[in-house]
């Protein structure tokens, strides 16, 4: 145990240290607008630096110094994670595998170094390694990964620094894997989010990362180890407890101050929150409040009230209506949204300040609709917009099927058979048939008139040819 005195001169210098760099910080920043508005300002924030980010979209919802350059202190153990645990995925490093801890993995290991005793000689299983570096928070372990992945600790802290170029990480240079303090060892709030953004897509990391307890086995050389991590938001029986979060690290040096990186999730919203040089308060009854976590949990909790995911256009609502001609029972049909428009808002934004303009296409090109329409046909599109900001459109779909009138379906039909070529020609040969038929009937009835008319002057002048002779007969002598 360290003397107790001891601890409070520390911790009375550090805060000293930590006091002059914060005020001036502090009533410049105060004075300045959070970078998105929420119904209640987060305000007199107790470090040099801090990030609050959703994790699934990366939308800053709190920021202060975030580019302000820190020291990495033992946040630089999620980087030695990144790279640990990508080895394993790539087949590099086994997690059963049983790993010696070597002379000069011990070379920067002093008295004030965070360390399990892990001494020359002693073997554990590679897993147990990390749970001693990330949980425990032993230096040497970190310094043993280093070897075990790269070979040595300087090829290790080239393939650190060479992923954080990766990863965008401008403002952060590692000389160490465990975080001890150097002067060149350095990082922001954001890049560090960065970084952690990256680990939590690990499953082992989150394991670690969330663990608060954890016991490794006894080795060749030491009795089991019983680890407590430095993170107390994980301490269900603690004071700093916070049941959302399910990751994080705490970092405590001189002359970085008390910081965090964490990660929580409630309601559907996932957060992480970076705290850099914070301090811790000593009370009278020689107890602690340690700032880096009532400030991590402040900021989760002032996240998860101020802000949520809101769906602000539904695909299963009805906006508006087309008109449609020659539809069957219809002349109009219902549109819906072929998408949805789900945003990270804050909570007191009501409703009624997101505008819907509908634009429908055949209104617009003056083209009418007509039926047949199908469900899910493309018709218009809708943009929902608040105080003159775009926050999305969708298209506008029919929501379901207008058929064709019968009657008109009919017409329709025999207007479009009609238009063929192929039928207008049959057509036409068909006319000139009727007519050349008309022609050979009309020319047969002339003919037959005629003939019929010859008959009836021969008949005619047969009869009056007869009526002649008779007369003539008549006038005969001898004729009685």
């Amino acid at each position: 145990m360290p003397d107790r005195t001891a601890l409070r001169r520390y911790v009375m210098v550090l805060k000293k240290k930590i006091a002059i760099f914060l005020v001036p910080v502090i009533l410049i920043s105060l004075a300045l607008p959070a970078p998105v508005k929420a119904a209640a300002p987060f305000t007199d924030l107790v470090a040099q630096a801090a990030l609050l980010v959703e994790a699934d979209t990366g939308t800053v919802l709190y920021e202060r110094n975030k580019n302000v350059r820190h020291p990495a202190d033992s946040l630089a153990k999620v980087m030695t994670m990144i790279l640990a645990l990508s080895a394993v995925d790539n087949g590099e490093a086994s997690l059963g595998e049983i790993i010696e801890m070597t002379e000069s993995a011990l070379f920067d290991i002093t008295s004030s170094s965070s360390t399990q005793k892990i001494t020359v000689g002693e073997q554990m299983a590679f897993i147990d390694l990390l749970y001693c570096a990330f949980v425990g928070s032993a230096n040497e372990a970190c310094n043993l990964i280093a070897e075990y992945i790269a070979g040595s600790v300087e090829a290790f802290v080239a393939l650190m620094n060479d992923h954080a170029g990766e990863l965008g990480c401008e403002r952060t240079h590692f000389t160490n894997p465990h975080g001890q303090y150097d002067d060149n060892q350095y990082t922001t709030a954001f890049d560090q989010y960065m970084i952690y953004s990256e680990a939590i897509g690990y499953p082992l990391f989150e394991e670690l990362s969330g663990t608060f307890r954890h016991t490794v086995e006894s080795t060749n050389k030491a009795d089991a180890r019983r680890l407590n991590a430095t993170n107390s938001l994980l301490n269900s029986g603690g004071k700093y407890y916070y049941r959302p979060c399910t990751s994080g690290l705490a970092s405590i040096t001189y002359e970085g101050g008390h910081s965090f990186a964490g990660f929580a999730e409630s309601d559907g919203l996932s957060l992480i929150v970076i705290v850099l040089g914070s301090d811790v308060v000593m009370f009278e009854d020689d107890s602690a409040e340690m700032r880096n976590l009532t400030e991590a949990r402040r900021l989760f909790e002032w996240g998860f009230s101020g802000f949520g995911w809101r769906t602000i256009l539904s695909p299963a609502e009805l906006v508006g209506r087309a008109a449609v001609e020659h539809g069957a029972g219809a002349d109009y049909v219902n549109l819906r949204p072929d998408g949805e428009i789900r945003m990270l808002l804050d909570n007191d934004i009501p409703d009624k300040e997101f505008i819907r303009t509908i634009t429908i296409y055949s209104e617009v090109s003056g083209e009418t609709l007509t039926a047949p329409v199908q469900a899910g046909e493309v018709l218009g599109e809708l943009t929902v917009t608040r105080k003159g900001e775009d926050y999305g459109t969708v298209l506008l779909v029919a929501n379901t099927s207008i058929e064709l009138h019968r009657l008109v379906f009919m017409r329709m039909q025999i207007a479009e058979a009609l238009a063929g070529s192929t039928v207008r020609i049959v057509i036409w040969i068909l006319v000139l048939l009727v007519a050349g038929y008309a022609a050979l009937v009309i020319r047969y009835n002339v003919i037959r008139i005629r003939r019929v008319r010859r008959i009836n002057e021969t008949k005619r002048r047969l009869i009056e040819e007869r009526y002649s002779v008779n007369e003539t007969d008549t006038k005969k002598p001898g004729y009685r």
